[in-house]
């Protein structure tokens, strides 16, 4: 699909807005049936939604900084996601909260090894690592993760494409716009959906360049990592405009600031409700904290979408 016509000339029949593809899809679409090649096995994308479960083992993470940093704990945390429905658990040791600032591969390895080491043989789901370093991909690699979650989608280290192929691993390309650093500084995008696919489809080209095959590839439009409050809800309105990309969609809306409440529950409620959008508009995959909660709203829709085929 072609994602570089004038933007004038392609506009959906149902908003009458510009758009990045040759036609919409319509609202009762049912999601597309991808099997997502990992590292040692495959997963079905599509018949039901995937839950990711975020593990971070960072001190300053924005939802739950410092809590699971022990590795003992960390580890706890992961069984517990498993017993709880997490399809895949996500594991992070570098927060990429607006503001922060970056840390050096060694830190980030040393963060991450001692839980890898631990989980090790001890799931039955597959482990995907939060990071855009190469050297820290091809250590979690080496010690049984699957999945790498490039939550830079390849514009801080290009190379990081080859590591992910030379392992046979799944790659998630998630959408960023500038760094955390410049977040606050930046105003809101003319074309939100529109500029996510343009962007992602040249990354999804790059990293094929690099080695990667498109079945091992994810994508993720990216909520809150540079976009503004009022972009994020246009985000979740139009996301099946990326369906024209041909690959499996995980959004992460869990916890994310355009939805929180000074009520931590009322919060985890706004979670559910954006989940629940994304669901119906086509996510495969979703990558949340509260995987109990989420599951059982994900179980709902879910069921909704099977009627939509009867």
């Amino acid at each position: 699909m072609n994602f570089r016509r004038p933007l004038a000339e392609i506009r959906c029949q149902s908003c009458l807005s510009p758009v990045c593809l040759e036609k919409c899809e319509p609202d009762n679409t049912v999601r597309k049936l991808f099997f997502w090649k990992l590292k040692q096995r495959e997963i079905r994308l599509g018949e039901r939604t995937v839950i990711m479960g975020v593990l971070n083992v960072t001190p300053d993470s924005f939802s739950d900084g410092g809590k699971y940093s022990d590795p003992d704990r960390a580890y706890a945390r992961a069984i517990e996601l498993e017993e709880q429905g997490a399809d895949i658990i996500d594991i992070g040791a570098e927060s990429t909260r607006p503001g922060s600032a970056r840390i050096s591969a060694a830190e980030e390895i040393r963060r991450l090894i001692p839980v890898l080491k631990r989980l090790k043989d001890k799931l039955t789901i597959p482990i995907s690592v939060d990071t855009y370093k190469s050297e820290v991909a091809e250590r979690a690699l080496e010690l049984g993760a699957e999945i790498i979650n490039d939550p830079s989608c390849l514009t801080f280290e290009p190379q990081l494409a080859r590591t992910v192929a030379q392992y046979n691993a799944g790659l998630v390309l998630n959408h960023m716009r500038g760094t955390p650093e410049t977040w606050a500084k930046l105003g809101p995008i003319a074309d939100p959906i529109g500029t996510i696919a343009r962007d992602l489809e040249a990354t999804i080209s790059r990293a094929r360049h690099l080695g990667v095959e498109k079945t091992r590839m994810v994508i993720d439009p990216g909520l809150g990592f540079g976009k503004r409050k009022e972009d994020n809800s246009v985000i979740l309105a139009r996301l099946g405009q990326l369906n024209g990309l041909e690959l499996p969609i995980m959004v992460g809306p869990s916890r994310k600031s355009f939805l929180a409440h000074p009520d931590p529950e009322e919060t985890k409620f706004a979670s559910a409700g954006a989940v629940t959008a994304a669901v119906l508009a086509g996510a495969h995959i979703v990558r949340v904290h509260d995987v109990r909660e989420m599951r059982a709203a994900t179980d709902v829709v879910d069921e909704i979408l099977r009627c939509r085929t009867e």
